[in-house]
């Protein structure tokens, strides 16, 4: 398939020029404005981006700072085209983020090898950065798992409840439910903290956790606090790993998936929008799968009935906007269930390989 390049030039002659010699080998978009360029990638997400710095209202250096400032769009590869071939331009330009430049008028030799080059290398950098992210995740959903395992409802739930946090959020997004507060980016983070969601159970007696009568009110009381338990210990992972954004949602989650929409829930009592998003998306993932799975104290209620508790929870337990949307979707949580199988046991228990 061939790469798509969009070209921005105020000079129209200097746009279908450039145009004309890329069509024979990529998809070729043209702009004749910082601000068109920034719409065009929204709609297109071009794999290169060809940008002219001396342009009337918004510059290359104002458009490329644009690009940048949007999660989505700044892995895309800039190279600047310039009439000045003053050194301050240049150093500018690259201390702009800009992968490259090239002198206008642009020698055709010279820009396919430019060209070229730099697809090359976002691709391979694009391997790797999505190697690395599995091999992450690989290892974050292993070391949930683990956790999982000290109480009946092991490895499974960090599984499910992370895919159910992904469909649901996808929904949420392409119904515009959140709008602004809900981009692709905050959502693909989401996903990856949601494996975290109970990681403070590790500072939880196993005796407490496998239990089958009913808590006493101070044993409820110590279960609750896993919460702060995961919370502290996330914010202070993030704290020496700030680079890892998606730890800062993990800390919520963790925090915030018990809270109730009425304030009725634990740990602070949050209600309505107070409760973070990620942690009220996490609660309807997280009830769910709670009341499909067997539990040592009780057995597995039907889908039909735990979604009947979520429909139920609506505006008390739940965010009623993504109740409604759940509503729209919720046999897909059904499919999910039943497409996870485990791969081994240990010690009489399920136990998934993420």
């Amino acid at each position: 398939m061939a790469k798509q390049i969009l070209v921005v030039d105020d000079n129209l002659a200097t746009l279908k020029q450039i145009g004309a010699q890329l069509e024979p080998h990529y998809e070729v978009s043209l702009a004749k404005s910082g601000a068109l360029a920034l719409k065009i990638c929204k709609q297109e997400k071009p794999d290169l981006i060809l940008l002219d710095v001396e342009m009337p209202e918004m510059d290359g250096f104002e458009t490329i700072a644009r690009l940048k400032e949007d999660p989505d769009l700044s892995p895309i590869p800039v190279i600047f085209l310039t009439g000045n071939h003053d050194a301050p331009t240049e150093i500018r330009a690259l201390e702009s983020d800009a992968m490259d430049f090239i002198t206008k008028p642009a020698n055709k030799d010279i820009l396919f090898h430019r060209l070229e080059l730099h697809l090359q290398f976002a691709a391979y950098q694009n391997s790797l950065e999505q190697t690395v992210k599995e091999l992450e995740e690989s290892i974050v959903t292993s070391f949930a798992e683990l956790i999982e395992c000290k109480d009946d409802n092991a490895g499974t739930h960090v599984l499910r409840t992370g895919k159910y946090v992904e469909i649901l959020g996808r929904k949420l997004l392409d119904a515009g439910t959140f709008g602004d507060e809900l981009s692709r980016a905050e959502l693909d983070m989401i996903v990856r903290a949601a494996p975290f969601h109970d990681i403070g159970k590790i500072g939880v007696s196993d005796i407490l956790l496998l239990k089958e009568d009913a808590l006493t009110k101070d044993e409820y009381e110590e279960v609750k606090r896993h919460t702060l338990i995961g919370a502290h210990f996330l914010a202070a992972v993030y704290a020496r790993t700030p680079e890892q954004h998606y730890l800062k949602f993990a800390r919520l989650i963790a925090e915030s998936h018990h809270e109730r929409y009425d304030g009725k829930g634990y740990p602070h009592g949050l209600a309505g929008n107070a409760i973070p998003l990620c942690g009220r998306i996490m609660a309807v993932a997280n009830v769910y799968d709670g009341c499909v799975t067997e539990r040592v104290y009780r057995g597995a209620l039907s889908h039909e009935e735990a979604c009947r508790v979520i429909i139920d929870g609506r505006g008390s337990w739940f965010d009623p906007r993504i109740v409604e949307v759940f509503e729209g979707m919720k046999n897909e949580f059904a499919r999910l269930k039943v497409s996870v199988k485990p791969l081994v046991k240990i010690q009489g228990k399920d136990l998934y390989h993420g």
